[in-house]
């Protein structure tokens, strides 16, 4: 593709990582009208794309010589590494002039790695952070922040309005993946506060129930948190968000602190927690803070940990 093409309908996509977000992204850019070739680990997960009629690929670097756009939405650093870098051999397999799109949420620092080797082998990187949480995969209502060249970055709007009700360029490569960093702060320690709150009005004899559904009527709790108090009123943790991924989110919002010697003693103590809970329920809903701050207050259990 020339610089000044813009992605169209007739673009075809690779996308790599069909997993809690990614299948749900990638159905939605084949719904749209996308030619697309996929590739998973898992190859149940590549099948289920197959069915509605992408083309599965046998490996990431064929997918990247047959794409004219590489997406891919992968777990951590590592895996994204390895992909482009690494065995997956996506960067030099891409056609040259090609587009990539990387969507993971990894550290900035990995980031502009991949975008200096992409501009190295004459290929386009944008990284393209997502905020949301299944659902808002499922619905098309995602937020996205990008970081990469501006002109490159407004030319994917065809890819961006079928999965997204809004994305912002934030600057230079490595951009995007530093304000997911400072939204997930604001996630994870947001949603320790609240389980912190519904645990004092358990003390104080405040009904459940009512306490859950006033305290998602008032102005201090975030759009965010409000859908977790009505699961959560349902003891439902069923994964959107998994606390695994909020665990990983957090070491990568200290590790990005530590880099530049900011102390965050909100984020650490928010993150100690986290990281208990992650090592024995990693697969529920990162909102599980909820249940086990409820369990403090009843005094059935205490947190496995104190923080300092």
């Amino acid at each position: 593709m020339s610089r000044n093409e813009k992605i169209s309908l007739r673009s075809r996509l690779g996308f790599i990582g069909l997993g809690y977000l990614g299948s749900r992204i990638a159905r939605r850019l084949v719904a749209a009208g996308f030619p697309m070739i996929v590739y998973d680990r898992d190859h149940a997960k590549a099948a289920e794309l197959s069915a509605l009629g992408a083309k599965v690929a046998p490996d990431p670097g064929e997918l990247a010589g047959d794409a004219d756009v590489t997406l891919s939405c992968l777990s951590d650093d590592f895996a994204v590494e390895a992909v482009y870098l690494g065995t997956g051999n996506v960067l030099r397999s891409a056609r040259p002039g090609a587009r990539i799109i990387e969507l993971s949420t990894i550290s900035p620092e990995t980031s502009r790695e991949l975008h200096r080797t992409a501009r190295q082998l004459n290929l386009a990187l944008l990284d393209v952070a997502i905020s949301g949480s299944t659902p808002s995969a499922e619905a098309g209502t995602l937020t996205l922040f990008g970081g990469g060249d501006r002109e490159i970055f407004e030319s994917a709007k065809a890819i961006f309005a079928p999965i997204a009700k809004q994305w912002f360029y934030m600057g230079q490569g490595g951009s995007g993946v530093s304000m997911k960093l400072v939204v997930n702060t604001l996630l994870g320690v947001g949603m320790q506060a609240v389980a912190e709150a519904l645990a004092l009005g358990l003390t104080l004899d405040l009904p459940r129930d009512l306490l859950l559904d006033t305290l998602a009527k008032t102005a201090v709790v975030a759009p965010a948190h409000v859908g977790k108090l009505a699961t959560a009123k349902k003891r439902d943790y069923a994964p959107q968000f998994p606390v695994r991924l909020m665990h990983k989110d957090f070491g990568l919002v200290l590790g990005a602190a530590a880099h530049v010697g900011l102390s965050m003693p909100t984020t650490e103590a928010a993150a100690a927690i986290n990281a208990a809970g992650a090592a024995s329920e990693a697969d529920e809903d990162f909102s599980v803070v909820i249940r086990w701050m409820e369990r403090l207050a009843e005094r059935k259990e205490v947190l496995p940990l104190q923080v300092r």
